[in-house]
Order: structure tokens, then C-alpha cells, then sequence
């Protein structure tokens, strides 16, 4: 009797454990990419910040803040990128000086999640 219970117990949990498994995932929107990437070194000054995420964003409702390395404000703002419902794009204008350069962005997800994060990048040698 007992290894009757026991099995039907193991059967029942195995049940249970392959509907979860089938469930889909409830993730945030993340950072992808960014141009000029993550950490990196540019020889020359970009005109844009372009960041992808791996689920659309709410652009209305998302921004990206550029500053110098003294925290010294470069730009701020964003703009849906029209080629990506993942992207969001903040013009500059005219090209980046040599320098260290921080991105803080903030962004709403299409699924309501407000999901924010920084890096920083530097311009020349």
C-alpha cells in the first residue's frame, strides 16, 4: 500500500513539474545592446546613444540621460527607435568630445515593468 501511495505521490509531483515547465516565463525587459557598447572605448565621438532591449519599449514614456564623467549634463531625452520596437535613441546633435561619458536609462516595458540601469564609455584613447 504504501509504494502505491508513493508512486501516485511521484506521479502527481513529475505532473506538476512539467505544467510549470510549460508556463512562460515572467522576465523583464533587459539591456541588449548598446552603441557605443557597454564599457567601451570609441575612437571617435558619436553623434547618437542607441540602446536595445529584449522586449518593446514604451519610448513615450522612457529616457536617457548622457553625462560627463563629473556628472556635468550632455543631453537627456529618447526617441523610439522607428526600425525596432525594442530600441530607443537619443541624438546628440553634434559628435562626442574625448572623454568619459555616462548612460543612465530608464525605461517602461510594454508589459508595465519600469526597469532602469547605467554604463559608461569612453571617447578617444
Amino acid at each position: 500500500m504504501n509504494r502505491t501511495r508513493s508512486f501516485i505521490a511521484c506521479a502527481a509531483l513529475a505532473g506538476l513539474l512539467s505544467l510549470g515547465a510549460s508556463l512562460p516565463a515572467a522576465a523583464h525587459a533587459h539591456l541588449e545592446k548598446a552603441v557605443p557598447s557597454v564599457g567601451g572605448t570609441v575612437a571617435d565621438g558619436p553623434t547618437e546613444v542607441r540602446l536595445t532591449f529584449s522586449e518593446p519599449v514604451e519610448a513615450k514614456l522612457s529616457s536617457i540621460q548622457l553625462t560627463r564623467a563629473d556628472g556635468s549634463a550632455v543631453a537627456s531625452g529618447a526617441a523610439a527607435d522607428p526600425a525596432d520596437p525594442k530600441g530607443l535613441v537619443l541624438k546628440l546633435g553634434k559628435a562626442l568630445a574625448n572623454g568619459v561619458y555616462k548612460v543612465r536609462w530608464k525605461v517602461i516595458s510594454v508589459d508595465s515593468h519600469k526597469i532602469e540601469g547605467g554604463f559608461s564609455f569612453t571617447v578617444g584613447n
